[in-house]
């Protein structure tokens, strides 16, 4: 699990405001460059004058730090020995806190919008906050800016981000402006887009690819209600849906495999299956213990182990009806080898980890391993060593 946010240690501080740089371990950077960079090197402080930050990796002595004329000099730990050209970070002067927003190496890059919501999920591992933290857009933009166009994918994410109304339309044309050729995924409980203006609003940035990811927990109304612990929100979730598709927006349905979602999972799939068939992909996932998870953990958790054969069925349907289908956050020797094809590494590398008892599997560099959270609170007692593909014993 790699460390994205804390504290560091201020050495020489003039700065009071937060401010994003983007990484360097380049000295030799044209001086009218530097202030939008964060210089990361040792503890040699040599030609380091007029970058926007110095991040040290080892101990600054106090003969060193009276040598140089730099401005705002930290050290950091080893824990942000990850870091590399090209990362942006954002340092906040006030609490001397470090956050990492961008890596550029790698494929899970997802930016948090916002931890408002008008849903409370019985599962969310963002639980959402009533405090006003609109601002965040203005750093987003920001950041957007800094972002290298190269970038493959991104992904957004809250809270909700719809609550921002227009100023997500906005948003979603910026990054079409500046990121024109990143793929973007967008989480979203998808209510805002009952407003047909609203969705229509989204489908005339035309995006070129762009995928908001909805999730639909149940064909049964009142049990999809109750997961997401809001009246109403089946209803204007599907219609939601329905005004995406004919704005042309492409949609994602994720559904997240719980005690409460288990026991209809299959009439979901065939419910999604008959009305929904154009959307363009549909995620069945395991649980993230983090979060109100953690919570309600007695009331959601079932060993994949136990419902492996539910699952094994809900992905024929789909997959019957030509909707690509793929299985996230599980272990793959959780799983049946009928749905191998559709098993997918999905926990961020931030926040992945391995049991001991995996260490012997002859699989490990295929199975998406674990939450970290999943480590520290509970995994299935089914968890074992796979051999090589041509000798797989699954049991």
């Amino acid at each position: 699990m790699l460390k994205l946010r804390g504290r560091v240690k201020a050495r020489r501080k003039t700065l009071d405001e937060p401010l994003l740089l983007t990484v360097t371990l380049r000295r030799g950077l044209p001086e009218r460059l530097r202030s939008k960079y964060a210089l990361l090197c040792r503890n040699d402080l040599s030609g380091v004058d007029g970058f926007g930050v110095v991040l040290v990796r080892d101990r600054v002595s106090d003969e060193e730090l009276e040598a140089t004329t730099a401005s705002d000099v930290y050290e950091i730990d080893e824990e942000y020995a990850y870091l590399n050209e090209g990362d942006i970070v954002r340092l906040n002067p006030t609490q001397d806190a470090l956050s990492v927003l961008f890596r550029v190496d790698s494929p899970n890059n997802t930016i948090l919008l916002t931890e408002q919501c008008n849903h409370y999920c019985l599962m969310c591992s963002q639980p959402p906050k009533s405090a006003d933290d609109f601002w965040i857009m203005d750093e987003v933009l920001e950041l957007i800016r800094m972002i290298p166009m190269n970038t493959r994918s991104l992904g957004f994410s809250g809270g909700e981000p719809t609550l921002y109304g227009d100023r997500f339309i906005g948003l979603v044309q910026h990054v079409k402006n500046h990121l024109p050729h990143t793929h973007v995924d967008i989480l979203s409980n998808g209510r805002a887009f009952v407003d047909r203006a609203f969705a229509d609003a989204l489908g005339k940035v035309n995006h070129p690819s762009l995928t908001l990811g909805i999730p639909l927990y149940s064909d049964d109304p009142v049990r999809h209600d109750y997961v997401v612990q809001s009246s109403g929100a089946f209803d204007e979730t599907v219609r939601g849906i329905l005004n995406l598709r004919q704005a042309n927006v492409d949609i994602e349905i994720r559904i997240v495999v719980h005690r409460e979602t288990l026991p209809r999972l299959i009439q979901t799939c065939r419910y999604i299956a008959r009305n929904l068939i154009f959307v363009k992909h549909v995620a069945l996932m395991g649980l993230e213990i983090t979060g109100f998870t953690r919570a309600n953990l007695d009331k959601l958790w079932v060993d994949p182990h136990e419902y492996r054969d539910t699952l094994s069925t809900a992905a024929a349907i789909l997959t019957a009806y030509g909707i690509t289908t793929s299985i996230y956050n599980h272990q793959l020797c959780l799983v049946n080898p009928d749905v191998y094809s559709i098993y997918r590494k999905s926990i961020s590398d931030w926040k992945n980890e391995f049991l001991p008892e995996c260490s012997g599997c002859e699989r490990k560099s295929e199975c998406g391993g674990f939450f970290s959270s999943s480590v520290q609170h509970r995994h299935s007692d089914h968890i074992q060593p796979m051999l090589n593909k041509e000798s797989v014993v699954l049991g």
